[in-house]
Order: C-alpha cells, then sequence, then structure tokens
C-alpha cells in the first residue's frame, strides 16, 4: 500500500497499467519531471510493484504482475465511489430524468 502514498506514484502506476514505458515516456505520462519519475519508479521497484527491463541506455518499466492492475482498479473505483456516493454523474442525472 506504500506505493499509493505518492501522487506521483500512483500516476505513473495508472500509466504503466497500460503496458510498459520508458522513463521519458513515463515522465510524460504522469506529468511529472524524468527525475521525479526515476526517483519514483526506484521506489515502487523497491516495493515490488514495477520491474525493469534495460536496453542499452533505456530502462522500460512495467507493472510487476497483473494483481497492480486490479488493485488500481479496486484503487479507481473506491475513489470514485467516494466521490459520487450516489454512483456517477451520469448514474445520477439518469435518476433524475426518471424521477421527473
Amino acid at each position: 500500500m506504500s506505493a499509493f502514498t505518492a501522487p506521483s506514484r500512483v500516476r505513473l502506476l495508472y500509466a504503466l497499467a497500460e503496458g510498459e514505458m520508458t522513463v521519458e515516456e513515463l515522465a510524460t505520462a504522469a506529468e511529472v519531471s524524468s527525475t521525479v519519475a526515476s526517483q519514483q519508479l526506484r521506489v515502487l521497484r523497491q516495493l515490488g510493484a514495477v520491474t525493469v527491463r534495460r536496453d542499452g541506455r533505456h530502462a522500460h518499466y512495467r507493472l510487476r504482475d497483473h494483481h497492480m492492475t486490479d488493485l488500481l482498479t479496486a484503487v479507481r473505483h473506491h475513489a470514485e465511489h467516494d466521490r459520487y456516493p450516489q454512483g456517477t454523474p451520469a448514474d445520477a442525472a439518469a435518476a433524475n430524468e426518471a424521477s421527473a
């Protein structure tokens, strides 16, 4: 769960849910500097959340396994549930229309 304590790490994890990426690609996707991405990826590697594959000077990161994807889905679902306790905004609009 330590992987989810920093917003930049969470953004990197969500970007990696799309597939393997280099540090530069991840920095762009997560809207952080390459330095921040590298630092946070090191932490994620130490936590066992991601793995790295070296290709010359480039490091390609990916989620360690499908359990991380499942966890990210659960985190997103939980956050949406907290934000919209009655469902998504579209659900609320549909319920309003049905009751009118």
